[in-house]
């Protein structure tokens, strides 16, 4: 309670200097924003090079509009707006436009004027005639920007950045642009952006490294705490707009995630009218629906939507090899099984939003979804050779594992905005996610491999729970200087409660296995952030945008059987996260960028779980409640702009991870049958420690364009070398591995005539360099053709995906001192859907609704599963080999 309440303190004094710092009155009152007594004085614009300085006489006039691409009627951003004297042909003031491609001029002393309109890739727009006098306030409406359309070589290329665009402090993929993602998941747009990876389970990394924060439409969400890759599954392809990646954060995004952040941005409507889209699928492993409707009239916008996912006929097979040293030599154990797969997903949200006036607007939105995985191992045949036997010990088991989960969020956002760029934020977010997660175990006869001898079973049932409040000022200074800070608190409880039983028979009641006490994990974490980020801009097109931020996190970890041993203090600690990005524009719409930033890694509840997880009895997983968060010192550098036809960024990039989370191997005896008649068995456990240590270095590249007005053609490669270690001084567990890892993509997609498109993709990882050897190479690739109506309302399409694969092999290894495990992952990934999709209603722009930006709460928080790390929360799906056990799924 005390710790409760000197976080409130703490936060409410991180509130206090924003408001200190408002402007009074509110609009139409004195000193408000646009109304009658207001202090137009005080309202500045964007200075832009060449523009006049302070003393260029003033008024009291004002130009305002809204910049479109003519062929797409997409927003045009960060394009640069020119306020031209008409009698001397020299730009007085300007401006540039924001990210919904609206722009503002103010202050205009009376005259004569031309706007010019500049950006790269369009051609410049001139609106000439434009007659100011003292108090004129003209809004031009939607200006519409054409395509700049050039012939090199016999070669015409069109909006070069169409697919892959960058901006200021990210790289965007435009992932409606792309026909084969319909019909799919979020996993499938995800493996096509540049520098990011999904393996074969769905974890992500970034430039090599599974500490990523993923946010939805700048919200972060329990259901992808708990895990990256089943959360991608939920989102459907068809509703992602873009994909954000943010490689170097400014100090105003949470510490979390070391390598960077994913932002993921569905499509939303905010115009006038009622809308009602449906989209719908079906394949040989999957089949989709989706209803989403949309009503705005005025002020007032609604969105209710609905996703559902089907999985089925997911199938694939293992074989593992494990050696572990005993006294007497080596036991070797060879594994085997067929697996099957198949679940359901869903997805719920009602948005709401309210534009209170033209500066002050209030958002909220209540998202539901639910995730029901089932997974089965057929006859998993472990047979174990003891050093001198001839003959082995055999033990077969089937396996059914069920993953439940329930997830709400629900938040509220209110933004003033007080002048142009001037403004004030309360975000506020509640998420919970429940979660089942069991096991059950047939045990077989040894003698026909079909009679069930005994059962056993785990249970853990967990909820990760957050609540956060997050306060937001931004201001500027002069013209050409930015200044942000503000305070984050989030308070966040989570619950591990596992148990273990077991039946001596297929019809004998079940009864608590004693041998694996049972025991409930209360993990209490508050943080509490502060930060200050300022922004520089030159006429010389230099930026310097540097910050910090400083988090202090407080932990309260306790079980609740005590007989199974209490948890020691762990104690509380504070992180300064400084961070630097200097950038400057180049001649030709070129830019390069160079960027510094220290990120700190927390460890989610799938690697504090101590849940013993056995599905696998030979290769079991556990977590650890003391570990400590990560740190990392991120570098890079950048270069991006059109060369000719294409589009190109290019990015060297290097990383230091200390005190890393770090899977670590040993051997113990274990009872890996009837607890009345136990057989012991050396097996394999994997838990985690901070004794790592990782290094890393390489270069992203992608390029892209747009040739002959209708085909698209790009690709990228990644390529780095990493350097770990877990710097244990005992040889039976000191490691280290190093060596280079190669990735990259291609897609190219062609417009046909009468509305018919087809695209295709490919997509390779190489070997994965792990600190105890490595995980094998994959490869994804589809084809798909797309055909829209006439009335542009609703098209039909058809896709295939890896139809060359029956199966799809994926080999790894991993070795020490004491044991060593190969094995052999066989994925039955072909796959055909069928896709269709119609809209109802019409939007457009003639309604009142003022379309500002929206706020939302940004957690880039906890480290999530990956590279295979599960911990002791996740019930393996299937034996892994060459990494820890797992996917990554356990509850945070």
């Amino acid at each position: 309670m005390n710790k409760f309440f000197v976080s409130a303190l703490l936060l409410t004094g991180l509130m206090a200097p924003a408001y200190s710092q408002f402007p009074m009155g509110g609009p139409g009152g004195p000193g408000g924003f646009g109304g009658p007594g207001g202090n137009r004085q005080d309202r500045q614009s964007t200075n832009i090079p060449g523009t006049a300085n302070d003393n260029t006489p003033r008024g009291n006039g004002k130009i305002s509009g809204l910049l479109m691409d003519e062929s797409t009627n997409k927003p045009v951003e960060y394009a640069t707006v020119a306020l031209i004297n008409v009698q001397t042909g020299k730009p007085i003031d300007g401006t540039t436009s924001d990210d919904k491609g609206r722009f503002s001029i103010t202050k205009i002393a009376p005259g004569s004027y031309k706007l010019q309109v500049s950006f790269m890739g369009y051609k410049n727009k001139d609106v000439d005639a434009i007659k100011i006098e003292r108090g004129t306030d003209i809004n031009l409406g939607i200006v519409k920007m054409e395509a700049d359309v050039r012939t090199l070589n016999e070669v015409t290329v069109t909006g070069q950045a169409a697919m892959v665009e960058e901006k200021v402090d990210r790289l965007v993929y435009n992932a409606e642009k792309d026909i084969t993602n319909k019909g799919g998941d979020a996993t499938d747009v995800m493996r096509k952006v540049p520098m990011l990876s999904v393996d074969l389970d769905g974890n992500l990394s970034l430039r090599g490294s599974s500490n990523v924060r993923v946010l939805i439409n700048n919200k972060p969400s329990t259901i992808v705490a708990s895990s990256v890759a089943d959360a991608l599954k939920q989102i459907p392809a068809d509703m992602i707009k873009t994909v954000e990646v943010i490689t170097s954060p400014s100090a105003k995004f949470d510490a979390e995630g070391s390598a960077g952040i994913i932002n993921i941005v569905t499509k939303k409507n905010t115009l006038q009218g009622a809308t009602l889209n449906l989209d719908m699928g079906t394949g040989n492993r999957s089949s989709n629906l989706a209803l989403n409707g949309s009503y705005r009239n005025g002020k007032m916008g609604f969105n209710l939507g609905g996703f559902g996912r089907a999985m089925y006929n997911v199938r694939g097979a293992f074989e593992n090899t494990q050696q572990t040293a005993s006294p007497n030599g080596r036991i070797t154990t060879i594994q085997s099984s067929d697996t099957r797969n198949q679940g359901m997903f869903g997805n719920y949200q009602l948005g709401w939003d309210y534009d209170i006036n033209q500066n002050t607007s209030l958002t909220a939105s209540v998202r539901y979804g639910i995730r029901n995985m089932m997974n089965s191992q057929n006859n998993l045949l472990t047979r174990t050779f003891l050093p001198g036997a001839a003959i082995p010990i055999v033990n077969g088991r089937d396996v059914d594992t069920k993953d439940l989960s329930g997830t709400v969020d629900a938040n509220i956002a209110y933004t003033r905005t007080y002048k142009p760029q001037q403004e004030f934020s309360v975000l506020g977010l509640f998420s919970r996610n429940n979660r089942t997660n069991n096991f059950v175990a047939d045990l077989l006869s040894s003698t026909d491999l079909h009679t069930i001898t005994a059962r056993q079973r785990n249970e853990n049932l967990s909820y990760n729970q957050e609540s956060t409040l997050q306060v937001d000022y931004q201001t500027p200074i002069k013209r050409n200087q930015m200044l942000e800070f503000g305070g984050k608190g989030i308070f966040r409880q989570v619950n591990s409660d596992f148990r273990y039983f077991f039946a001596d028979g297929p019809n004998a009641v079940y009864l608590l296995d004693n041998t694996r006490p049972a025991n409930t994990l209360d993990y209490d974490q508050n943080v509490m952030a502060s930060y200050f980020s300022y922004t520089y801009t030159s006429k010389s097109k230099y930026t310097l945008k540097a910050g910090a931020r400083y988090e202090y996190t407080m932990i309260d970890a306790r079980f609740s059987n005590t007989e199974g041993g209490q948890l020691d203090k762990i104690p509380d600690y504070g992180n300064l996260v400084p961070s630097i990005n200097l950038s400057k524009g180049l001649k030709g719409g070129k830019s390069i960028k160079i960027g510094y930033n220290r990120r700190l890694q927390r460890p989610g509840i799938q690697f504090l779980n101590p849940n013993r997880n056995a599905a696998n009895p030979t290769n079991i997983s556990e977590g650890n409640p003391y570990l400590a968060p990560e740190l990392t010192d991120n570098f890079e550098l950048g270069l991006s702009g059109a060369i000719k036809a294409f589009y190109i960024n290019a990015t060297l990039f290097a990383r230091q991870t200390n005190n890393s989370i770090t899977s670590v191997r040993d051997t113990l005896r274990q009872s890996i049958g009837d607890p009345l008649n136990p057989a012991f068995q050396q097996v394999i456990r994997t838990t985690f420690q901070n004794i790592g240590k990782e290094n890393a270095y390489g270069m992203n590249l992608f390029a892209n364009a747009t040739l002959f007005s209708r085909w698209q053609i790009g690709g990228g490669v990644d390529l780095y070398h990493t350097f770990l270690t877990n710097n244990n001084n005992n040889p039976l567990y000191g490691a280290s591995n190093s060596g280079w890892v190669v990735g990259g993509r291609m897609f190219t997609s062609v417009a046909l005539k009468n509305g018919w498109g087809i695209q295709g993709f490919g997509g390779a990882r190489g070997r994965q360099v792990q600190l105890q050897g490595y995980q094998g190479s994959f490869a994804f690739y589809n084809l798909g053709v797309k055909k829209d109506f006439k009335n542009k309302r609703g098209s039909v399409g058809l896709a295939a995906e890896n139809f060359f694969n029956h199966p799809f092999k994926v080999r790894s290894e991993f070795t020490t001192p004491i044991l060593s495990q190969s094995s052999v992952m066989s994925m039955y990934n072909a796959g055909v859907r069928a896709t269709f999709s119609y809209r109802l209603g019409k939007m457009s722009f003639d309604g009142q609704g003022f379309g500002r930006r929206r706020k939302s709460v940004n957690n880039d928080d906890v480290k999530q599963g990956g590279d295979n790390d599960s911990g002791g929360a996740q019930q393996q799906q299937q034996p892994q080999g060459g990494g820890a056990p797992g996917g990554g799924r356990g509850p945070r």
